[in-house]
């Protein structure tokens, strides 16, 4: 189960965008980043997610079943998100041992408090394409 390809953060410069202009929300197992896409960058396009996991959370294998966890997890309530937003999610070392229907829920919980809180902003991403 993948994220669609255009529902993802591909790009270097994308993520730097959303970690350098975003704002953040802190849950028990991850760290999502988010910015609201303004102008041209927009465009209808809906949310895109990115997934970094760090060297720190362990060795290759380790990190990459972290990695597909949380894209199975984001895959299932990327729904939840109806804005065109950039989110960059940052898993904890705590999401290689929870139960997979906590990870959902954690997961849905970042993603309706995203929702809220950029349903209730006005857009703060530069149009500039960097």
């Amino acid at each position: 189960m993948s994220i669609p390809r255009e529902h993802r953060l591909r790009k270097h410069a994308e993520f730097e965008q959303v970690y350098r202009c975003g704002r953040r929300h802190f849950s028990q197992i991850l760290t999502a980043f988010y910015l609201l896409r303004a102008g041209e960058n927009a465009a209808g396009q809906g949310p895109r997610v990115g997934i970094t996991v760090g060297r720190a959370l362990g060795k290759a294998t380790t990190r990459n079943r972290i990695k597909r966890r949380m894209r199975a997890a984001v895959t299932e309530n990327l729904n939840r998100l109806t804005r065109d937003v950039d989110v960059v999610i940052n898993p904890k070392k705590a999401t290689f041992d929870v139960e997979f229907a906590q990870l959902l829920g954690e997961v849905a919980r970042a993603f309706d408090v995203i929702q809220q809180k950029v349903g209730k902003s006005v857009p703060s991403a530069v149009a500039d394409g960097a």
